[in-house]
């Protein structure tokens, strides 16, 4: 562009430059650095390791028994049957534990979104199973609920049964709903906090029941919760550990084991790198397939850009 003025000669007006962010750009990302390095070193690594030992026989009790022995571990792996009751009983305990917590948080949600005297009093109330150490809990239920002779579950029930012994990964497994039953409440009840009020005043005005209202308005503006939910405490809950080790050791036998617990055992117990190896590679790919998944479903819900759909 050029500006004219009477009597003098047109010149170009300067044109403007943009700063150049390229040197902003990695100021701004330096001081995260060694956040990334600690990350990597933390995480990325010891995996990568374990990838390297998952292909070696190595087993701590037999001194330079150490060497390349391919895939055999991994086939070794797939061939165990007790590897194979592990998985099940993992399966078994997260879907089990996600959907009973899922169920009662949703039942807690809808009985704290309403007004009533000492509300504030009863949401911490009900939180404070979450912010108590899952060891902590695993040694509360298994000394004071599940005590054969001087637990509370058999004094309320007027029973004598040893509940770690004849029915251990249901005990586990009440542990375990116990302590995210909270968690579950407070993203649903943020879920039900967020809805519109017009649009429940709208579906009354319409002449809609409670269950009708539930149904076809509380329930779908729930649902991108619900997935967060679900794939949240299946991430977590498929790692447990704390309750098995304290409760039952995974016993009696493997009635109880899941596969963290058993991937301890053959490394910590039994001394086995290798196949401990092949057994935590196996694990942590079938929670990325998972969570891949559980992931597309959730990004289907709410919007990656920053936003809810």
């Amino acid at each position: 562009m050029t500006t004219t003025v009477a009597g003098k000669t047109p010149r170009p007006s300067p044109e403007r430059r943009e700063p150049r962010r390229g040197g902003s750009g990695w100021k701004r990302r330096a001081p995260l650095l060694p956040a990334l390095v600690f990350t990597i070193a933390v995480t990325q690594v010891p995996f990568l390791l374990t990838v390297i030992y998952s292909f070696q026989s190595w087993n701590l009790v037999r001194p330079g028994s150490r060497h390349f022995v391919g895939f055999d571990n991994y086939v070794d792996v797939f061939t165990d049957s007790q590897f194979r009751v592990a998985m099940v009983n993992t399966v078994l305990l997260t879907v089990v534990c996600v959907f009973v917590s899922m169920l009662l948080g949703l039942g807690l949600a809808l009985l704290l979104d309403r007004a009533f005297p000492g509300r504030a009093v009863v949401r911490t109330l009900i939180i404070t199973p979450f912010l108590i150490l899952p060891a902590a809990g695993a040694l509360l239920w298994k000394t004071t609920m599940f005590d054969p002779t001087y637990g509370l579950v058999n004094f309320l029930f007027g029973v004598e049964v040893d509940w770690l012994s004849e029915y251990p990964l249901a005990s586990v497994m009440a542990q375990v709903v116990w302590q995210w039953t909270p968690f579950m409440t407070l993203l649903l009840l943020a879920g039900l906090q967020a809805q519109s009020k017009e649009v429940l005043e709208a579906a009354q005005m319409d002449g809609a029941g409670r269950w009708r209202t539930f149904a076809s308005v509380t329930l779908p503006q729930l649902a991108r919760y619900l997935h967060l939910a679900a794939l949240l405490g299946a991430i977590y809950i498929v790692n447990s550990f704390d309750a098995i080790y304290l409760m039952t050791q995974g016993g009696p036998g493997t009635a109880s084991t899941n596969l963290p617990f058993y991937v301890y055992q053959r490394a910590f117990e039994g001394f086995d790198i290798g196949q401990s190896s092949a057994m935590g590679v196996v694990v942590v790919a079938m929670t990325l397939v998972v969570a891949t998944f559980a992931l597309r479903l959730m990004f289907r819900s709410f919007d990656v850009s920053g936003g809810v759909k």
